[in-house]
């Protein structure tokens, strides 16, 4: 049996399914789409964490909601699934009027945040 390449383990948080479809968009790597979807991903998730933690600042929840909302698709579609659950989480929330604990879930959503941008980065790396 052959060894498997190891990966860091950052890079193993992000779905390998969700990658997988990103790589046939360009199999050979040779237009780069991977690594300019992962760019994309970094410097708006950064964006849209530091408007969130604004957002948070100022109680308002339908920005709240908003970015979760944006943030939701985009981390899913990079494999950051857990990121997106939390962001999916905050938005229903938000939406249905449950915000009772919505300070606790967006903190959540940040942490979680972090770890995907740990995550996107280490793959943008190896």
């Amino acid at each position: 049996m052959t060894a498997q390449p190891t990966r860091p383990a950052a890079v193993a948080q992000l779905d390998a399914q969700a990658l997988a479809r990103l790589r046939e968009l360009d199999p050979d790597g040779r237009h780069g789409v991977v690594v300019r979807v992962m760019n994309t991903f970094e410097s708006s998730s950064l964006r849209l964490l530091g408007e969130l933690k604004l957002a948070r600042d100022r109680d308002d929840t339908v920005a709240i909601g908003g970015i979760a909302h944006t943030l939701k698709s985009s981390s899913a579609s990079v494999g950051a699934l857990a990121l997106s659950a939390r962001c999916a989480e905050v938005e229903h929330a938000v939406r249905d009027g449950q915000i009772a604990d919505l300070a606790t879930q967006v903190e959540n959503l940040l942490a979680e945040g972090e770890q995907a941008l740990v995550a996107v980065r280490a793959m943008l790396r190896s």
